[in-house]
């Protein structure tokens, strides 16, 4: 008996639910071993996303010398990045070793709100990270004027608002349609686009904000941070110091490796037609964005960075000192 076939009975067994109230996660794969694979290899990044992204968050909260209006939206990033894979990622191991891979409408949408919430909301984050680094690189004798405290927690809130509204007018969007082509959902999350494939209504108008959202939010984003990273790479080159600019360049190669993998994917998944819509592909983009990146982002903005790596150091030495008397 296939996926399918499990999912639909423990589908039908369900209580006196309405077929409606109910979707099924197909998943990566039905067979045995590599739902194993898939299982370790998901749980392994989502152990290193927390971990990581938890001492980024101690380390600044501890050091004095950490509390910066870089380390400040950071942290926020670190958030983001906690609550957006804790979304995805439990959920995923459960389902991917499970023979029920039924979800409830409400935690369906729950989870889509989240996503939505947290990935938009990221989005804003990473140009305003990098209109921090263009104000400290290429505008330094202005940047405590620029980026005071006021306009750091402005920025901040402005990144979530965005995210919460445009959360606000996915979810009910999407979950107005009919679904009565199926109720088996060709993905490990649940996203917009897999459940417009569902519908047997066409969903003009949500891929008409679908694509306002991704061109607004994304889009203009990807742009903002593009910008800045010009100018900053821009002021490297006039670094006489071959080492310095070496350094920067490091640096700025990082971040932007990042950006471009978090933008391209959310771009490719919420800007393709519908009728170009690959669940496979569109499953590989989300591991992308959803599980990669909130694993890499607290490797490459911060980890590396000597301030953050020598809090963390102290820390764990004061703990250990801790417990030895």
């Amino acid at each position: 008996m296939g996926i399918e076939e499990r999912c639909w009975v423990n589908y039908m067994e369900k209580s006196n639910q309405t077929s409606s109230n109910w979707f099924i996660l197909l998943g990566f794969s039905d067979d045995p071993q590599l739902q194993v694979i898939y299982f370790l290899v998901f749980l392994v990044m989502y152990l290193i996303t927390i971990s990581g992204n938890v001492l980024l968050i101690i380390a600044v909260r501890t050091n004095p010398t950490l509390h910066t209006p870089m380390y400040f939206f950071l942290c926020n990033l670190s958030v983001i990045d906690i609550c957006f894979s804790s979304t995805i990622v439990p959920i995923l191991l459960t389902n991917t070793l499970s023979k029920d891979k039924t979800i409830s409408l409400l935690g369906c949408a729950s989870q889509m709100f989240f996503i939505l919430l947290f990935g938009s909301t990221e989005c804003i984050l990473l140009s305003v990270m990098a209109f921090d680094r263009f104000a400290a690189i290429c505008r330094p004798l202005h940047y405590n004027l620029i980026i005071n405290k006021k306009v750091c927690v402005f920025l901040a809130s402005t990144s979530w608002s965005v995210g919460l509204i445009n959360a606000f007018i996915q979810v009910p969007l999407t979950f107005r349609l009919p679904f009565c082509r199926s109720h088996h959902v060709n993905h490990f999350f649940c996203e917009v686009p897999p459940f417009l494939k569902l519908s047997c209504k066409d969903p003009w108008l949500n891929e008409l904000s679908m694509y306002i959202a991704a061109g607004i939010i994304a889009m203009g984003a990807f742009l903002l941070t593009l910008g800045s990273y010009v100018h900053i790479i821009y002021n490297i080159l006039k670094i006489r110091s071959s080492q310095g600019r070496q350094k920067a360049f490091s640096t700025c190669g990082s971040h932007l490796t990042v950006v471009i993998l978090y933008y391209g994917t959310i771009l490719i998944i919420y800007l393709q037609p519908r009728s170009s819509y690959s669940p496979e592909t569109d499953k590989t983009m989300s591991v992308l964005y959803a599980v990669v990146t909130p694993m890499l982002n607290p490797i490459i903005y911060s980890i590396r960075n000597k301030d953050v790596k020598n809090s963390v150091i102290n820390n764990i030495k004061r703990k250990c000192n801790l417990h030895k008397t």
